[in-house]
């Protein structure tokens, strides 16, 4: 999410960038909300601050006798807490607006971007490897699945419905070796921490990364009924605001008073959110909640593993952070329809080696290229041909302040061969760490905003498709590559009936 200080400040850059994104300019519109917003804040701070003068006027007053004073001073107080709520609601309301309208903004190039409206604008940076001499055509992955008896779509779609495979034997145990290569390279060549992260995450984590509230469509979702738990988290920081109201206020009552009147207060903060009355004198409410609590299948590792950085401060001796993750991923793609519907190279779950860097602002484009070279070392180990991309302005993800993709030759695509996407790797900047509220202590011990990165190391299921047609052989069996025959028993070659 972009600072609006920042916007405020200089406003024509701010637009420049989204010119480059393709988009008119919002700097106007913005910062019309922002003044509303900080024309309310402090309409509520000077009511505040008033009230709080007042009282101890009033304290004043009556120790100088002068009730007349005190009691034109206590009809003061009383309009300020019957106003006050009013210009608190007035704040909060123009913040969640600005807030609203910020987080649908993607983030804006870096200046060594590209210009460019779509992938036409993208730039090669470098290839690696050739192309081979097959001296016969090459085929499709899916032909070679189902010839050698290994990948069935049809069972799949009983299961699931379209966009859906099932792997058998060795063409699953060679999906299963791909990733755990993957991960040993990572972990114990590249520095790389392995998590191994929830797959079902809140909305929080969603809106940190970027996946909402722009992108809710191409997800997938679940929900559960909301319990007791779910409440705790709610009554705690309702104790918290309620002890500080008490702290500033003051409290003249019994126990029993000061209790009942706490009671009323967390209620005040726990059915607006589930929806429904409920009794909290008894301590857990004895009723069955209405409320569904929303969870998110990820996408991308890349949620759950930035998001461990949510709500944070961290010490600067702990960074760079760098993390990585073997997980299935779940995409609805809605925008997809029509597209890749041959195959496995584009399916609602599939499985994917994430990586993630949580670094300063200083280190985080050498950390790109520090990340990139990782997932191409995937690729070269497995003697993969594959060339890098420098994708253009109009072409980055929503959170993405500059991205390099990877692309595999795969020789069965198209007529004659095509390179397909099998990693994408992004700095982001500080764009998610706004939203997580993300940040690190330098040793000024000021606080600052952390940057984050994201990439994959690689795709599991598409080096798969890569390794399958790229390692063919002309009687339709499989050359496992000389990397992956450990993980695989020492097979060398998968056939049919295996």
């Amino acid at each position: 999410m972009h600072d609006i200080k920042a916007i405020r400040d200089n406003p024509t850059a701010f637009d420049a960038g989204l010119k480059r994104r393709g988009l008119g300019a919002l700097s106007p519109s913005l910062l019309a909300i922002d003044e509303k917003r900080r024309a309310a804040i402090l309409a509520s701070e000077q009511a505040q601050a008033r009230r709080n003068a007042a009282s101890k006027e009033i304290g004043d007053a009556k120790k100088a006798k002068d009730e007349a004073r005190a009691a034109k001073l206590m009809a003061e107080v009383a309009e300020l807490k019957t106003t006050m709520p009013e210009l608190e609601i007035a704040a909060k309301t123009a913040d969640e607006e600005l807030t609203r309208e910020l987080s649908s903004i993607p983030n804006l190039p870096l200046d060594e971007v590209p210009d460019g409206a779509d992938e036409h604008g993208n730039v090669q940076h470098h290839v690696f490897g050739k192309q081979r001499d097959y001296g016969f055509a090459p085929k499709l992955h899916d032909d070679l699945g189902a010839a050698l008896g290994d990948m069935d779509f049809e069972a799949a779609a009983k299961l699931s419905g379209a966009r859906f495979v099932v792997l058998k034997k060795g063409l699953a145990r060679l999906e299963r070796a791909i990733g755990q290569f993957m991960l040993d390279l990572h972990t114990g060549e590249h520095g790389y921490t392995e998590i191994n992260p929830p797959l079902l995450v809140r909305d929080e984590a969603m809106f940190g990364t970027g996946q909402l509230p722009k992108f809710r469509d191409d997800q997938f979702g679940t929900s559960r009924l909301a319990d007791i738990d779910d409440i705790r988290p709610i009554v705690r920081e309702a104790t918290r605001e309620f002890e500080k109201k008490i702290a500033l206020e003051g409290f003249q009552g019994t126990k029993k008073e000061l209790k009942e009147a706490f009671l009323k207060f967390a209620q005040t903060k726990v059915e607006p959110w589930l929806g429904q009355k409920v009794d909290l004198s008894e301590g857990a409410p004895n009723v069955a909640f209405e409320k569904e609590i929303g969870l998110w299948l990820i996408p991308t590792a890349e949620v759950s593993l930035t998001n461990l950085a949510r709500e944070s401060i961290l010490d600067e001796k702990e960074l760079p952070m760098r993390l990585t993750a073997l997980t299935p991923c779940f995409r609805a793609e809605a925008g997809a329809a029509g597209r890749d519907t041959r195959g496995m190279i584009r399916q609602h779950q599939f499985t994917k080696v994430e990586l993630v860097s949580i670094t300063t602002p200083e280190a985080s484009k050498d950390e790109l290229e520090r990340m990139l070279a990782c997932a191409e070392e995937v690729l070269r180990r497995l003697d993969l041909h594959y060339r890098v991309m420098t994708l253009c302005a109009g072409d980055m993800g929503f959170s993405a302040q500059k991205t390099y993709d990877i692309e595999v030759w795969m020789p069965g695509q198209g007529d004659g061969g095509a390179y397909r996407e099998i990693s994408s790797c992004s700095v982001c900047g500080d764009f998610q760490a706004r939203r997580m509220d993300a940040r690190y202590r330098g040793p000024d011990g000021k606080p600052r905003f952390v940057h984050t990165l994201n990439g994959s190391g690689t795709a599991v299921g598409r080096a798969l498709i890569a390794v399958m047609e790229t390692y063919q052989q002309q009687d339709g069996s499989i050359a496992v590559p000389d990397v992956l025959q450990p993980y695989m028993g020492g097979l060398k070659v998968i056939e049919h009936g295996m």
